[in-house]
């Protein structure tokens, strides 16, 4: 019989190695994209996802949540080299149909029947979103306009089925959300928060982690329930 599994609790996550490391490691990128360092922040950037996907590994999370976290490396890696930008987007975008499909499959079509207004938020932001960056867009790449387009509805159907399965995922969806679009406002020569760079990773990393941690505690959960079901089975007795 395998060992049960525990839903999470923020200071077992907290306290484990591979997110220290992998908060310590977001906290010398931050510096170093503020400081505008080049070299060594594409060096640290490239090292953060790989570190969550230990904490994933090591704690039993979902195989989707590990091809997410790959897809999305392959998109951080790709975004720092010169010519590769639609490389990096169809990398993040493998990743959120990863997310997607997960959070289908947990339950997010019927938790969104019962929060239909997610739904109705979501569409409002990307349609608004879409609108904004439209013209912009098409001044300074035209070409760009399609593949963001379809990307922005896998981002927005990310957040908007994370937040139909677990809230703390949901909140990361929405992270997602906000960082890519302060890069795209970058691509359309639109204004953003400044410093750009560091609002995108800030929202970047945190976007990771607390759709990692959803994920992670939505799994744990469903795994409790499922052993707690099974157990009189294996033991002859009635489920309470």
């Amino acid at each position: 019989m395998s060992a049960p599994m525990h839903p999470l609790s923020p200071r077992t996550v907290a306290r484990h190695p591979a997110i220290v490391v992998f908060a310590a490691l977001a906290v010398v990128h931050v510096v170093l994209v503020a400081a505008d360092t080049g070299l060594s922040a594409s060096l640290t950037k490239a090292l953060l996802v790989p570190a969550l996907a230990v904490w994933v590994v090591a704690v039993g999370g979902p195989r989707l949540l590990v091809a997410a976290l790959f897809f999305s490396w392959i998109g951080d890696v790709a975004l720092e080299i010169d010519g590769l930008f639609l490389v990096g987007m169809a990398g993040f975008a493998l990743a959120h149909v990863c997310f997607v499909t997960w959070f289908v499959r947990h339950g997010a079509l019927a938790g969104l029947k019962k929060r239909w207004w997610i739904v109705v938020i979501g569409l409002a932001a990307w349609g608004a979103t879409i609108t904004t960056l439209w013209g912009p867009l098409g001044d300074e790449d035209a070409g760009l306009q399609l593949p963001i387009l379809v990307y922005s509805l896998l981002l927005t159907a990310t957040a908007v089925t994370a937040f139909g399965v677990n809230v703390v995922a949901g909140v990361g969806g929405a992270l997602f959300l906000v960082s890519d679009t302060l890069i795209a406002l970058d691509i359309a020569g639109m204004s953003r928060p400044e410093p750009g760079g560091v609002w995108v990773m800030v929202t970047y990393l945190a976007a990771q982690l607390l759709l990692a941690v959803g994920m992670v505690h939505t799994e744990r959960i469903g795994s409790s329930i499922h052993d707690a079901m099974a157990e009189p089975a294996r033991t002859g007795g009635s489920i309470p």
